[in-house]
């Protein structure tokens, strides 16, 4: 039999947002065995929010949850630290994560170096390696992966969270290589002094912005934050445009859950 070259994995974002369909995120903050993968595709998420930024997980953790997603059709992104550095960057790409998350973006030159340790020459400086997730760990041509882990396999999340980040969102999101614009609500709430004001003109009028300018850069808009306030979510959904929403991390689903559970038990006893 003729030998196939293998595929990349779906990006499942980027498969939806062409669609113009809602990208359904879940968050991992807690959890690090992997049936928690399972959990989420049954329940019928496309995505996982994988957190290492605020998190106690591990490099190890976060490959094991992105290899079980890819294997789930379960499509994988990593938040990383704070100035984590190219060198980290390189290896949660490589241990399986389908896109990046920066946070704490302060202009478009932190956006163009995050651009820079996700994509590979000439539009970056990521390295190669072979035998990658992302493929099944196959040994794939290396112009061939490269071509296809910069088009669908290294998706650049940039945070809006700051109020210098607002200032130049328009600049930051007609960068090449930039696919996604993400507004860290509470981030962005505390720094521009509406906090908790979800509905106020000031935090509103700042996703208004954040829509726009992905509208008229062909980016994805994506919300995280306002699990509480689906009523809010749905404006930004369908008035803003937003394709890619957080619904939630795993600590505070269980604990809504578990809280839930024991106010149905309380009522038992008469």
């Amino acid at each position: 039999m003729a030998s196939t070259t293998p595929s990349i994995r779906q990006n499942n974002l980027l498969a939806l947002s062409s669609q113009d369909r809602l990208c359904k995120a879940f968050g991992i903050k807690i959890t690090t065995d992997v049936t928690i993968v399972s959990m989420a595709v049954t329940a019928g998420y496309d995505c996982l929010f994988i957190d290492l930024e605020h998190t106690t997980l591990s490099l190890r953790d976060a490959s094991q949850l992105c290899i079980t997603a890819l294997a789930s059709g379960i499509t994988p992104f990593v938040r990383v630290p704070f100035q984590c550095g190219r060198g980290f960057v390189q290896r949660v790409l490589d241990m399986g994560a389908m896109g990046v998350v920066f946070p704490h973006i302060h202009g478009v030159e932190d956006a163009k170096a995050a651009v820079n340790s996700c994509k590979f020459p000439p539009q970056g400086s990521r390295s190669l390696t072979i035998g990658l997730p992302h493929f099944g760990l196959a040994s794939v041509a290396p112009d061939v992966a490269m071509q296809e882990l910069d088009a669908t396999g290294s998706t650049v999340f940039i945070m809006i969270e700051t109020q210098d980040a607002l200032a130049a969102v328009d600049d930051i999101a007609a960068l090449p290589g930039v696919e996604a614009l993400l507004v860290g609500s509470n981030d962005l709430g505390q720094e521009m002094g509406c906090l908790g004001e979800w509905e106020g003109e000031v935090f509103m009028g700042a996703l208004k912005r954040v829509g726009e300018a992905c509208r008229r850069h062909g980016k994805v808009f994506a919300i995280a934050g306002l699990y509480h306030r689906p009523d809010v979510m749905e404006k930004v959904v369908n008035e803003m445009g937003a394709r890619w929403v957080l619904g939630g991390l795993d600590a505070g689903l269980l604990a809504g859950a578990a809280r839930q559970n024991c106010e149905g038990l309380m009522k038992l006893q008469r």
